[in-house]
């Protein structure tokens, strides 16, 4: 597959992320008042909690500052994304992560926060934007750490000088 190709997969990849994000978060807003808890499955609950940080609630309150930092970090990972070695596992994980990058970026411009709704015990709501990155980072991280490497030139015929 070209580059190019590349490009294009991983930018569809990224809009279906984000429709999802951005589809669960309007379900979420429309059917969940902020703080109530819905136990869904298990250890897994649903609520409706705003993050005005980023990560895990970092930083909050950051504002305009953190709506600036999303957008250079995802205009950087998009060039890195181009430029990187182009693999399935590359454009795969660069979709996943700009796709969930452009989610939560999309709330923080619209509504100020970003709308999170999935809870694990002993862990910080979060949402699927925050899950497709999480899932992308990985799959970035295998990519360069074992993904596809050149092949080395196949060395000529041996010769025996004996």
């Amino acid at each position: 597959m070209t580059g190019n190709r590349h490009l294009i997969w991983a930018g569809l990849l990224a809009t279906v992320v984000v429709i999802l994000d951005q589809g669960s978060k309007a379900v979420v807003v429309e059917s969940i008042s902020p703080g109530e808890l819905v136990q869904v499955l298990g250890p897994l609950d649903f609520t409706h909690s705003h993050n005005d940080g980023v990560a895990f609630g970092l930083a909050g309150g950051g504002g305009i500052f953190v709506i600036l930092l999303a957008a250079v970090a995802l205009v950087a990972l998009g060039a890195f994304i181009a430029s990187a070695p182009q693999s399935n596992l590359t454009w795969i994980s660069g979709g996943l992560i700009l796709g969930g990058a452009a989610g939560n970026l999309i709330d923080r411009i619209r509504i100020g926060h970003v709308t999170d709704f999935i809870l694990l015990p002993s862990w910080p709501a979060f949402n699927l934007a925050d899950c497709a990155i999480t899932v992308g980072v990985i799959l970035l991280a295998i990519s360069l750490i074992w993904g596809e490497r050149d092949e080395p030139e196949a060395a000529g015929p041996e010769t025996d000088a004996g």
